[in-house]
């Protein structure tokens, strides 16, 4: 068994001493988002950009329209970020200490999805190559360090990369971008691309969806509920984009070019 050292944080990556070699791995600790004193949400997360990680996160669940006042608490207490209310509806105990999805599934989660988000319009239409390019544009400078980062980059329709954000968890890097995409007044995203590193959840779907990004492209494979979901609301989903090839599970009609 190797011989290893305590790690040593430095910013979103720790580095940690194995036999005698420094080795550089992702940092992950908990956030609590509270609502006006309110605990409403712990999350595993990388540190960094946490007040978009938390307004991303009320903004896909339908409880927030606006970037809110959000910071430390005033008792300054470690991991815990405190957002301004009121939220726009009020919340079930299910919404408390979530991880990684909404807590519900199948039918009702379809459902409960459509209260926050309304079907896409037509349009865009983009190049099949440069949506199969887009991984290669997302930069991912953390993963390069320590393999162990997800990444969600936003782009326009021209390619160029807008926002990109890395964490342990793919939710909180696309809750970070679509924060990131309020405060800088891009939402709703209906002439944006989003890109995710990894495969292609329901949950994606879901922030995608309520965000209006009419275009989610992943470098992993779909699965059955993100499909699903996609499909109704009228989402392109573009899955295995890697190599200059292609899936396309959703709404082919906003590819250009060759799809088989």
């Amino acid at each position: 068994m190797g011989d290893f050292s305590s790690p040593r944080i430095a910013g979103m990556h720790a580095v940690i001493r194995r036999d005698g070699v420094d080795d550089w791995v992702a940092v992950e600790e908990p956030l609590e988002i509270r609502v006006d004193g309110r605990a409403l949400s712990v999350t595993m997360r990388t540190p960094g950009h946490d007040e978009d990680l938390a307004v991303g996160f009320l903004y896909g669940e339908g409880l927030i329209d606006h970037y809110p006042p959000v910071g430390l608490t005033n008792d300054l207490a470690a991991n815990t970020i405190e957002v301004g209310g009121p939220l726009l509806r009020e919340v079930g105990e299910r919404r408390f200490y979530t991880t990684s999805s909404c807590g519900v599934c199948g039918k009702g989660a379809l459902e409960e999805v459509a209260v926050h988000a309304a079907p896409l319009p037509d349009g865009p239409v983009v190049s099949r190559d440069l949506l199969a390019s887009l991984p290669d544009r997302l930069k991912q400078p953390e993963f390069e360090r320590t393999g162990g980062m997800h990444a969600t980059g936003l782009f326009d329709l021209s390619g160029e990369l807008l926002l990109a954000r890395e964490d342990v968890g793919r939710h909180n890097a696309m809750d970070k971008v679509i924060g990131g995409a309020l405060a800088d007044g891009y939402l709703p995203l209906h002439n944006s691309l989003l890109c995710v590193s990894g495969r292609l959840s329901f949950e994606l779907v879901q922030k995608a969806a309520v965000a209006g990004a009419p275009i989610l492209v992943g470098v992993g494979a779909a699965t059955s509920l993100a499909i699903s979901l996609a499909s109704d609301r009228g989402i392109t989903l573009c899955g295995f984009a890697r190599s200059g090839r292609i899936n396309i599970y959703t709404r082919p009609d906003r590819v250009d070019g060759d799809l088989a």
